[in-house]
Formats: structure tokens, C-alpha cells, sequence
């Protein structure tokens, strides 16, 4: 009789354990990466390159198991097939029922779009990814342009690496610090669009454009445009709530500061909030107190405090032996009142590169998160940025004010929104 192959499998990374237990539909832990290229999409060059994809990041090739102490993912013979998008943005792809692959690869026209669980990798690896994936689909559907020589990513790390547990590898309990606890931010509310569904609102500008209007205030665009929504938002608020402080959640990717190549979760949150105490606050006062408050928390051994106090827990020797529906329990009261200290969260991922011969044939990335409270996500191709605002509300009124405030800055920003029923 043949041997049974045992099936591989990993521990969730340190940051993958709050999502399972605190996934729901109404907050699946999904986000979305898409690159538009100049070109429709062949659906079965797609699925070329997925395969050869998936071999790279062998992986994304799990399914997510519940342990008597631990979650874990476990290798699957599941193929991903690719397929023409028909369902709204991330919908939940974590099923603890049925066992299902943590990621999909759709196509519509000219885009590709990759779809993760947050559990199974974060913004730079699922970025990896689709760049892997958008690469290995332009050399087969352009042979002839580049035949045996085509041109070679800059991603080269090895499979060891992209498997790499990096919170593991960089935890050091004498650099644990106690979690601050933040007061109760201002939470934004109102009717919610039905099926848990997420409205999506883009904006498309000139990077180079909204980098001169930052740096002319001496800023990052990442302070630029926390800043602006704070006001925006500020606004927005009840007179009764204006004392409360607006925060911003702020996911950080910790490779800048500690070296991996890992292809799983390796990222840290910090927070920044904004009391408007003095009625004549400003947008030069809130985005001066935003500047201070990163350059204070965007530090290595900030971070890496943060990073230990976190992961503290998983090398505790007591909390290891609780059993996983306990430990279920506690995450998801923790997460509750993490919510309550949060208004909205920004995640900037930054510049988005491809090996210049293949530049021609792509027009843009974008990315964007599943929503249970207002989201913005950005990033840039070339002099391509993308600005998503993502929120499980119906109205847009917050939306609106930020995109015309960068327009009165004589930013061109170009809308596109998706189509929810309740319109």
C-alpha cells in the first residue's frame, strides 16, 4: 500500500492569529490589490501565469485549520482558478466550514485583481504577489516581444525566505513594552448598505502633484492626507462628540525597518489622534501635530517595542496551553475595544515598481480594503496615484468634502465609484 504524503503545515505569523477569530461578514479581513493594464485580459494566459505564480509562493497554496491551541495553515491540493469578476469586492473568503484557498484572482476588461485574507499574507506580500503574477502574464501573452531573454524582477528572495516568520525571528522580550491604551475615539455611525456590502470611491491623480502640495507644507503624503481626512471628518462630527479624539490607525510594513523578505504578515499599527480643543483649529495645526506624532512612533525601537509587546503572548508559556476556543474568546473582546480607539484607518503602500519593459502595457495599480468603518488606501504607479476610500455606509458626505478639499488644493482628481444596490 503507498504511504500517505503528510500534508505540510505552518503557525499563523504573530499578526495573523487576531483574524480568524474576529473575521466575520460584516468585517471579512479582506483586501484587494489590481493592476489595469493597456489591454483586455486573456483568461487563459491569466491562468498560465497564476499557476507559475503559485509555484513561487507555494504558500498561498493552504487552507486555514483550527488546533486544539493554535490556528494554522496547511498545505492543500487546491488549484486556483482564475475567473471573470461577477461578486462585489471582498467577500469573505475564510470559510471555517468548508476548507477553501485564502486567495482568488479575478479579471474584468483590462484588470487583473487578487484578492487575500489578511491571515494568510499583509499588503507587501499579497503586492509580491500580483506583481509576480502580472509579470509572468505579460511575458507569456508578449513572447514574441521579449522571446528568450525576458526582462527579470527585482523580487528574488529565496522560498525560505518568503516563508520566513519574521516576528519570530525578530522577537526579543527585553524590548516588550506594556500596550498603551488609547481614550475612546470618535466613532463615525449611520445606516449601513445591505448585505454587508462596501462602497467604493476612487480618486485618481498625479503623484507628483499631491507630493509637491505635501512637501510645500513640509510633509509626508501619508501625514498630507491623514491630516485632511482628520478635518474633513472633524466636520462631519456632532457638536456633542467634537471633544473626542479623531484617530487614525496607520499599518506599517516593519521590512523597511527590519530586514525580511518574508511573503507573509510582517507589519505593525501605530496610531495617531487629534483633539480639536481650540475652535480655530487649522489644517497647518492638525497636520503639524500629525508630522510630530509619526516622526515619534516611526522609529526602530518604537516599533519594535510595539512589535514584542504583541507577540508576547505567543511566547508565553501559560498562554499556550489555553485551549483555542478561550483564546478565541479573549481576541475577540480584545478587538472590540481596539475598535473603540480607532476612527478610521489609512494605509499608504507606497510606490509600486515593474521592470521597464513591461511599463508599456500597464496603466495603473490600485488597492483597497474590506470595511466595517472608513478606510483609505493608496498607492502609486508612476505618476499614477490611486486614492480608495472604502466604508460599509451609505452616505458619501465624508467622501465628497475630501476629494474637494484636494481639488481646492488644484489637485485633478478623477472619481470612479462601484455600483451598490441600494442606489
Amino acid at each position: 500500500m503507498k504511504k500517505r504524503k503528510s500534508a505540510q503545515w505552518s503557525r499563523l505569523d504573530n499578526a495573523a492569529k487576531i483574524f480568524p477569530p474576529t473575521s466575520s461578514k460584516t468585517d471579512p479581513k479582506v483586501f484587494r490589490f489590481a493592476c489595469e493594464l493597456n489591454e483586455t485580459v486573456d483568461s487563459n494566459v491569466l491562468q498560465q501565469a497564476l499557476d507559475r505564480t503559485v509555484e513561487a509562493f507555494p504558500h498561498f497554496r493552504a487552507i486555514l485549520r483550527r488546533g486544539l491551541f493554535w490556528y494554522y495553515l496547511e498545505g492543500s491540493p487546491l488549484k486556483a482558478e482564475v475567473h471573470e469578476e461577477s461578486e462585489p469586492p471582498c467577500r469573505p473568503l475564510y470559510d471555517p466550514v468548508s476548507n477553501s484557498l485564502l486567495f482568488t484572482v479575478s479579471f474584468y476588461h483590462c484588470r487583473i485583481n487578487l484578492e487575500v485574507y489578511h491571515a494568510l499574507t499583509d499588503g507587501t506580500g499579497a503586492l509580491q504577489f500580483l506583481r509576480m503574477l502580472v509579470y509572468h502574464y505579460l511575458i507569456l501573452k508578449h513572447a514574441d516581444a521579449f522571446g528568450n531573454s525576458p526582462p527579470a524582477m527585482d523580487y528574488d528572495a529565496s522560498l525560505n525566505q518568503r516563508n520566513d516568520d519574521s516576528f519570530r525571528k525578530y522577537y526579543n522580550d527585553d524590548a516588550a513594552k506594556k500596550r498603551e491604551h488609547a481614550p475612546v475615539a470618535y466613532q463615525l455611525s449611520g445606516t449601513r448598505l445591505s448585505e454587508h456590502r462596501i462602497r467604493v470611491i476612487e480618486g485618481e491623480l498625479s503623484a507628483s502633484a499631491l507630493l509637491e502640495k505635501a512637501r510645500a507644507k513640509g510633509a509626508t503624503i501619508t501625514a498630507f492626507l491623514a491630516a485632511a481626512l482628520i478635518c474633513v471628518i472633524h466636520e462631519e462630527t456632532p457638536v456633542s462628540d467634537q471633544k473626542k479624539s479623531i484617530v487614525v490607525s496607520i499599518p506599517v510594513n516593519l521590512r523597511k525597518y527590519f530586514y525580511s523578505e518574508s511573503a507573509r504578515n510582517f507589519f505593525g499599527v501605530i496610531k495617531v489622534s487629534y483633539t480639536f480643543e481650540q475652535e480655530n483649529s487649522t489644517f497647518d495645526d492638525v497636520l503639524a501635530s500629525v508630522s510630530d506624532s509619526l516622526a515619534q512612533e516611526l522609529t526602530a525601537d518604537r516599533l519594535s517595542q510595539r512589535m514584542n509587546a504583541l507577540s508576547a503572548l505567543e511566547h508565553n508559556a501559560l498562554a499556550r496551553i489555553i485551549p483555542l476556543f478561550l483564546k478565541d474568546i479573549s481576541l475577540k473582546i480584545a478587538n472590540h475595544f481596539i475598535r473603540k480607539e480607532e476612527t478610521f484607518s489609512l494605509s499608504n503602500v507606497g510606490k509600486v515598481s515593474m521592470p521597464e519593459p513591461l511599463k508599456p502595457y500597464i496603466r495603473l495599480f490600485d488597492m483597497f480594503n474590506s470595511a466595517d468603518r472608513l478606510k483609505l488606501c493608496m498607492c502609486s504607479y508612476e505618476n499614477h496615484m490611486v486614492l480608495s476610500l472604502t466604508s460599509p455606509f451609505i452616505s458619501t458626505d465624508i467622501q465628497k468634502r475630501f476629494f474637494r478639499m484636494l481639488s481646492a488644493l488644484d489637485i485633478d482628481v478623477v472619481i470612479h465609484s462601484n455600483q451598490v444596490d441600494d442606489e
